[in-house]
Formats: C-alpha cells, sequence, structure tokens
C-alpha cells in the first residue's frame, strides 16, 4: 500500500555478536596456547621431559597437594607432566603442519583434474578415493608398524593417506558444478587452455572450502595421531607424546589419575577448539550456512 514505510533490516543484536566474538576469541586463544607451548617448550619447560627421578614418581598435581616443583605432577618414573605436555604439543603441531596442508594439496590437485577432466580420468580418480575409504585406517596402521616399526614417520604417511579424499571429494564435486558456469564457457571459447582456467576460475572458487576443511581437520589428526600412538604405532615408548603418555599412564590409573587425565584433557579441549574455529571459519567464508544449525 502507498505511503508505508519500506521495512528495515536489521543487522544482528549486540547479544549476537557477543556469541560470535566469544566463540572465536575463546578457541583462538587455546590455538595460541597450543602454538606457542609447542614452539617453546624448550624454553617453558621446568624439567627435561624425558628425565626419570624414580624417587619423584607419581607425585600428584599442586591442586591436589603436590609441591609447586612439578606443578601438574610427575608419571609413573618421575617424568614431569607438565614438560612432557608442552613437547607433546610440539610433536602435534609437527603432524599438524605435515599431514593438513599436505592432504589438502593432494585432494584439491586431485579434485581439480578428475572434476574438469571427467570420463575415464575422473572415473580412475574416484575410484582411487573409494579404495582408500574402503581401507581400515586402523589395520592399515597396525601392518604398517609390523612390517616396519613404529615411528612418528609412519603416523604421518598413515594420515595424508587417510584424509586427502576428503578434500579430492569436494573439489572435485564443485568443479563439476563451476565447469558448466558461462565464465568457464567464456574462457574456453576465447581459447583459454585447461590449466589456465584451473588456475584462475576454478580454484579461487573451491579456496573458501578448502580451508573449511582444514580448519576442521587440525583437531581430528591431531586426536588421530595420539590414538595411532595409543595403539603402539606412533612415536616409540617414553616419546613425549600425548598419546604415549595416555598408554603409559592407564596402568596406574587406579593409584594415580593425573597421568592419564591431563593429557586427556588436553586432547579434549584441543578438539572442542578445533570444532568451534571451523565452525566460525565456516560461517565467515559461507554465510549461507550459518542459519543451518
Amino acid at each position: 500500500m502507498a505511503g508505508q514505510p519500506a521495512a528495515v533490516q536489521l543487522g544482528p543484536g549486540r547479544g549476537v555478536r557477543w556469541r560470535r566474538w566469544l566463540g572465536l576469541s575463546v578457541p583462538a586463544l587455546i590455538a595460541l596456547a597450543l602454538l606457542v607451548a609447542g614452539v617453546g617448550a624448550d624454553w617453558l619447560a621446568p624439567h627435561d621431559p624425558e628425565f626419570v627421578n624414580l624417587g619423584a614418581r607419581l607425585q600428584p598435581p599442586v591442586f591436589d597437594g603436590g609441591s609447586w616443583d612439578y606443578a601438574l605432577g610427575t608419571d609413573q618414573v618421575g617424568r614431569d607432566i607438565f614438560s612432557r605436555l608442552l613437547h607433546g604439543a610440539r610433536i602435534s603441531l609437527i603432524v599438524v603442519g605435515i599431514v593438513v596442508p599436505g592432504a589438502a594439496l593432494i585432494g584439491t590437485l586431485l579434485g581439480l583434474i578428475s572434476g574438469w577432466a571427467g570420463g575415464l580420468i575422473g572415473q580412475l580418480l574416484m575410484r582411487l578415493v573409494d579404495v582408500q575409504l574402503a581401507m581400515p585406517a586402523i589395520l592399515f596402521a597396525v601392518l604398517l608398524a609390523a612390517l616396519v616399526g613404529a615411528s612418528l614417520r609412519n603416523v604421518i604417511i598413515i594420515l595424508l593417506i587417510w584424509t586427502w579424499p576428503s578434500y579430492a571429494r569436494l573439489v572435485r564435486a564443485d568443479v563439476l558444478s563451476l565447469k558448466q558456469r558461462d565464465f568457464v564457457t567464456a574462457s574456453r571459447a576465447t581459447g583459454a587452455g585447461p590449466a589456465w582456467i584451473l588456475r584462475k576460475h576454478l580454484f579461487p572458487n573451491v579456496v573458501n572450502s578448502i580451508v573449511i576443511i582444514m580448519t576442521l581437520e587440525v583437531a581430528l589428526v591431531i586426536l588421530a595421531e595420539a590414538a595411532l600412538t595409543f595403539l603402539g604405532v606412533g612415536a616409540p615408548p617414553g616419546t613425549a607424546s600425548w598419546g604415549v603418555m595416555i598408554s603409559e599412564g592407564r596402568d596406574f590409573m587406579s593409584v594415580a589419575w593425573w597421568p592419564i587425565w591431563l593429557p586427556g584433557l588436553a586432547l579434549l579441549t584441543i578438539a572442542l577448539t578445533g570444532n568451534l574455529m571451523g565452525d566460525w571459519v565456516r560461517d565467515a567464508l559461507d554465510p549461507r550456512l550459518r542459519n543451518l544449525r
């Protein structure tokens, strides 16, 4: 009706903006703390994480009657848990720093090629993805450890093989849709080659999805590294790794809770942080998904 004022769309209220800011700042601070702990472990750790002191074995944390000499207590052979947690963060960062970018690179390249080429090449690449997804990761990890021994390198190889298909599937699906768009058709009509189109048109349109998956994969990779190490596939016994700490601490859980609960709490915190950061990045890069939760 004439004369009626136009509807005004209001932006999110202060409470919504505050929740969004809090949802980013808290996980970001935790992620920053993990980064500082891993990078600065040599300077921040009060003790050598590998030093055995049987005279101080199973000392409780300071908040459970222990002393400030071992603020988070000691394990079954007297190693300082706080120092081991810091150095365990470094191992997690190393694994994440190799696996996440490596899997993203492999999966993105194969997804771009498969989606653009289609036909037999695309089908062969997707069958490779299906074969990989059908392969039990745990069984493969145990077999690899039996053949060549447990090591951090094996964990990295296993996680690379396990994680790249998620990128390949998503990128391929996006490319199959994008290559039908008018701007791609116009580029092909002007004589642009596949490499130019992939680099200039298709990759920029899938990079947001890649970043979202990479953010979500950080926590998943850290948890998987700890799980594989717990099973004896990763870092050897005695290493300052969160998975090793949980594996060694379970035998003493009835008399000392801290050797297993503290690294477990660290893993839980990282998992929650990764999920929250992934949600925030997803909402920031694709606001259409914000109201779907």
